[in-house]
C-alpha cells in the first residue's frame, strides 16, 4: 500500500535550518508529482512547495528563497531543505503525492486548495521555530 513518511522535524531557533525528508513507496515514485504542505495551528494547510517530474520546482511566495524542494528517484524520497526559519514558519508539514498523466498538465504553483489536490499523504512532521 501506498506511504509517505516525513522525518526531520523539530524545535529549532528563528534564524536556523532544518531539513525534511519523506520516503514513498507502494508507488511508482518517478510517476508522481510531489508537494510539501504545512499546518499552523488554527490554519487551514497551505501548499508550500513543489516539484514537478521535469524538475521544475515551484513555492508559495511565504517559502519562496529560504525553502527548497528536491527529489531523490534512486531512493524514492523527496527532501524540504528549510533556511532562515522564522516563528511563522511554524506547523506540521506534510509531503504529498499527486499523478498527472502528462508532465504538461503538472502545476507551477502550490495549489490554493492542497487537501483536494493531491492523492496521497503523509502523516505529518511537526516544526516549531522558537
Amino acid at each position: 500500500h501506498v506511504q509517505l513518511v516525513e522525518s526531520g522535524g523539530g524545535l529549532v531557533q528563528p534564524g536556523g535550518s532544518l531539513r525534511l525528508s519523506c520516503a514513498a513507496s507502494g508507488f511508482i515514485f518517478s510517476s508522481y508529482t510531489m508537494g510539501w504542505a504545512r499546518q499552523a495551528p488554527g490554519k487551514a494547510r497551505e501548499g508550500i512547495a513543489g516539484i514537478r517530474r521535469d524538475g521544475d520546482e515551484y513555492y508559495a511566495g511565504s517559502v519562496k528563497g529560504r525553502f527548497t524542494i528536491s527529489q531523490d528517484n534512486a531512493k524514492d524520497t523527496v527532501y524540504l531543505q528549510m533556511e532562515s526559519l522564522k516563528p511563522e514558519d511554524t506547523g506540521v508539514y506534510y509531503c504529498a503525492a499527486v499523478a498527472f498523466d502528462v508532465v504538461q498538465s503538472e502545476p507551477r504553483t502550490p495549489h490554493p486548495c492542497p487537501g483536494t489536490f493531491y492523492d496521497y499523504w503523509g502523516q505529518g512532521t511537526q516544526v516549531t521555530v522558537s
